[in-house]
């Protein structure tokens, strides 16, 4: 890599968005990565950085504006590494992950849907109940920072408000920042993990020294000021406790299915509860779950699908390779009294398995992988013989890799697929692939 002190300015026409939501140009037959700018644009750009197969540019000016361009909300946008697609509207973001995932299937897995199914989309503010934020005390600026690193550098950006957290903490930036700042432990809380109950705000502070009794006072009087339960952590997951026990047991409602999923304020769930209540929706509709018919549901975390499609009456075998979300997916199962579900523990990222649920033959299999995605699984696809698939995807790219052996290899048909907006405003990309054999 080359940096590129001061190049002359370039004008260019923006072709496309990149999959991390950058401009697309290209210069003397090279592609030019331009920060900021969007398909369709004429501009201004410098090249930053020369790469063998690409260089990086930051935008100068923009000579003929988008006309889905928009204003973003946030005052740190373009420096906070949180969001890249703040000044494109929603519908130019659905429209770019729709391209994104479509050119992916095509592109990596040679394959073409039958359908595109219309966008599920959510709420585009204060939609995230999940994030990790950063803290740090900067003496030069006299306070600590808290919030997301500057986009492409290490340093935390210093910012007051975030618009796309929940407002239970997105708003309340700067008062977390005073809070830290009053401690004599504000050199030593580098991490805030945030989770937003249906019944509780949820932080839990990284701390590298212990508290001392003033420190703890403050703490609990914020917490209780603002409606906030601490845990703190001093070492691993296993070390974290309530700040003033004992705490309220976290859960979110899947309404609709009667179901309460119980969960840890550092277990995995999606970060967007109105969409993922949709997805889940969306899920069940397209499995069409009968009772008496068996499903399979592969990475099945806390029971997010697990419970829901066993409400429907049908025999739900889940199987996840995380063993704390495996206890509690079954602590899950019994509170809200479902009895027709197996919940097993297993390696989902090996195809070695001597368990029973993996010499059986179902009805159906939903998939819902981390981003490395499921090649170990769909590799044996047909000793499950489903009569349909149900992928949730979030990213395109493997989704697209394992499609293309269901659909070239083991000859299952894409039927359809489209995009859930589980991340307005950054490149992201969650969708949901519908097969049948």
């Amino acid at each position: 890599m080359t940096a590129v002190a001061k190049d002359a300015p370039v004008l260019a026409v923006i072709s496309d968005l990149s999959h991390d939501g950058r401009g697309v140009a290209t210069a003397d037959g090279k592609t030019v990565f331009v920060d900021g700018a969007l398909p369709g644009e004429e501009v201004y750009y410098r090249t930053r950085r020369r790469r063998r197969d690409f260089d990086e540019a930051e935008l100068l000016e923009i000579v003929t504006p988008s006309p889905q361009r928009v204003d973003p909300r946030c005052e740190v946008f373009g420096r906070c590494g949180g969001c890249r697609l703040q000044h494109l509207s929603a519908a130019g973001q659905i429209e770019a992950k729709q391209k994104t995932l479509l050119d992916n299937l095509s592109r990596i897995g040679s394959v073409e849907p039958g359908e595109v199914f219309a966008p599920l989309t959510g709420p585009v503010w204060g939609y995230r109940r999940r994030a990790l934020v950063g803290a740090k005390f900067v003496a030069k600026k006299g306070r600590v920072l808290v919030g997301f690193r500057e986009r492409a550098k290490p340093f935390l950006c210093d910012m007051n408000r975030c618009e796309v957290l929940h407002p239970a903490v997105g708003h309340r930036l700067d008062a977390l920042s005073e809070l830290f700042f009053q401690l004599t432990i504000r050199h030593q809380i580098p991490q805030i993990e945030v989770a937003i109950a249906d019944n509780a705000v949820a932080m839990v502070l990284r701390v590298l020294s212990a508290p001392s009794d003033r420190d703890l006072e403050l703490m609990a009087a914020f917490a209780k000021r603002h409606e906030i339960v601490f845990y703190l952590q001093p070492g691993g997951v296993n070390t974290i406790v309530p700040l003033r026990p004992p705490a309220p047991q976290l859960y979110y409602l899947l309404a609709e299915h009667d179901i309460r999923i119980f969960f840890e304020p550092t277990d995995f769930i999606q970060v967007n509860a109105e969409l993922n209540r949709a997805m889940v929706g969306n899920a069940l509709k397209h499995l069409a779950p009968q009772p008496g018919e068996s499903i399979l549901d592969l990475f099945s975390g806390l029971g997010n699908f697990t419970l829901p499609l066993a409400r429907s009456g049908a025999e739900v075998t889940a199987v996840e390779g995380d063993r704390p979300l495996v206890m509690r997916a079954r602590e899950n199962a019994e509170r809200n009294r479902i009895a027709a579900v197996n919940i097993e523990y297993a390696d989902l990222f090996s195809a070695q398995h001597t368990d029973a649920w993996w010499t059986r033959q179902y009805d159906a299999v939903l998939l819902d992988p981390p981003r490395a995605g499921a090649a170990a699984i769909v590799e044996h696809m047909p000793r499950f013989a489903p009569r349909k698939v149900v992928y949730i995807s979030c990213h395109p790219g493997t989704l697209a890799r394992d499609l293309g052996v269901l659909v070239h290899t083991h000859k299952y048909r894409l039927d359809a697929v489209g995009v859930m907006d589980m991340f307005p405003h950054t490149a992201h990309i969650e969708s949901i692939a519908v097969l049948s054999r």
